[in-house]
C-alpha cells in the first residue's frame, strides 16, 4: 500500500513540477524537485519489490528493507522537495541520509533474497 501511494505522489509531484513550478522555479531549484519525484518513483518500485519479496522469503531483512526504503523517501525526497519550495539550501543536508537510507533498504532486500534461496 505505501509503494502505490508513494508511486502516487511521485506521479503528482512530478505533473505538478511540469506545469506549476515551471515558471514559478529557477531551473535549477526545478531540477531538484524532479530529483525528488525520479526518486520517489524508483523507490517506490523498489517498496512493490520488497512487498512481493516479504510473500516469497519473510522475515525481518525485507521488513528492514522496506522499512528503510521509506525512510529514505522521506528524507531525500522529502528534503528535496523542500529545498526546490522553499531555497532553503541548507536542507540540502538532509538529502544524503536518505541516500544512505535507500542503500542500505536495497541492500537488506539484496540478503533478503540471498538467505532465501
Amino acid at each position: 500500500m505505501i509503494g502505490a501511494l508513494s508511486a502516487a505522489i511521485s506521479v503528482a509531484a512530478g505533473a505538478f513540477g511540469a506545469h506549476a513550478l515551471r515558471t514559478r522555479l529557477p531551473p535549477d531549484l526545478l531540477a531538484v524537485f524532479e530529483t525528488g519525484a525520479r526518486y520517489e518513483m524508483y523507490h517506490a518500485l523498489g517498496l512493490l519489490a520488497a512487498a512481493w519479496a516479504a510473500t516469497r522469503w519473510p522475515g525481518p531483512l525485507v521488513g528492514w528493507a522496506g522499512a528503510l526504503l521509506v525512510a529514505g523517501t522521506v528524507l531525500f525526497s522529502g528534503s528535496l522537495y523542500a529545498l526546490a519550495l522553499s531555497g532553503v539550501r541548507a536542507l540540502g543536508a538532509i538529502t544524503p541520509f536518505g541516500g544512505v537510507a535507500f542503500l542500505a533498504g536495497w541492500v537488506l532486500l539484496a540478503l533478503a533474497a540471498l538467505s532465501g534461496r
